[in-house]
């Protein structure tokens, strides 16, 4: 597989480290300072890969829009207006976007979203989120990947941690709290807490190098895919690409 690859950030090294070892090709790298020779560029890989910010989507929409080639992007912290011009190059490439390319963390979706409806009408729910002191957005992008397996239908009203006298919880809150510290790579745990009980579920990241290898196997197969906006949850749980 031949790779343009966006972002030169921790996992970018890791993508490239991981894609050599395994025999795929990085044909060319971009980061902060040199984005604009992406323009330049013609259609050289059979995938764009961006682990990037937010701020690079013009310049790979761009790309993606002339030259057709798929793009698998893990880019967090858009706006739902950045995220719908993301989906939007649908037309022109087959393009997919997660949050999180662990396996453990999407089988983690998929059981809250079996979980959720039973306990949510006598339990209240939290998420916590923990990562290294780089990352940049809060709450993570699979803190909130998490929530939409929790409550697709958005009734449940977000409070982004809690200060002063607030008042009591009300039932149609759903606590999200970031804490940044140190390197670690990821630890998210939702919190359903009943009468006299309580249930967990967590999901850690040992490194970095779960999501690479998770965003390498789901990038091999979008090439050659019809265009359009695929979702990883339904891939891996049992519909195909």
């Amino acid at each position: 597989m031949r790779i343009v690859l966006i972002g030169r950030g921790k996992m970018g090294t890791l993508i490239r480290e991981t894609a050599s070892a395994a025999g795929d090709e990085i044909e060319a790298a971009f980061g902060r300072d040199d984005l604009d020779q992406l323009g330049r560029l013609g259609k050289v890989a059979d995938v764009v890969m961006d682990f990037s910010r937010p701020a690079a989507l013009p310049e790979i929409a761009a790309y993606v829009r002339r030259t057709g080639t798929p793009l698998l992007s893990g880019t967090t912290g858009y706006t739902e207006a950045e995220k719908a011009a993301l989906f939007a190059l649908g037309s022109a490439a087959p393009v997919l976007w997660s949050a999180n390319y662990s396996l453990g963390v999407a089988v983690l979706a998929r059981a809250l979203q079996v979980i959720a409806p039973v306990l949510q009408p006598d339990f209240d729910i939290e998420i916590t989120e923990t990562h290294h002191n780089q990352k940049a957005d809060a709450p993570s992008g699979t803190a909130k990947l998490l929530l939409e397996a929790i409550d697709p239908q958005h009734r449940l009203r977000p409070v982004y941690g809690r200060e002063g006298n607030v008042g009591k919880r009300e039932r149609d809150e759903v606590g999200i709290h970031a804490l940044r510290g140190g390197t670690v790579a990821g630890t998210h745990t939702v919190h359903f807490f009943g009468p006299d009980e309580e249930l967990e579920l967590t999901h850690r990241a040992a490194s970095r190098r779960i999501f690479v290898n998770g965003a390498l196997h789901m990038a091999r197969l979008l090439p050659g895919r019809p265009n359009g906006v695929y979702d990883l949850q339904k891939i891996l749980f049992g519909e195909c690409l």
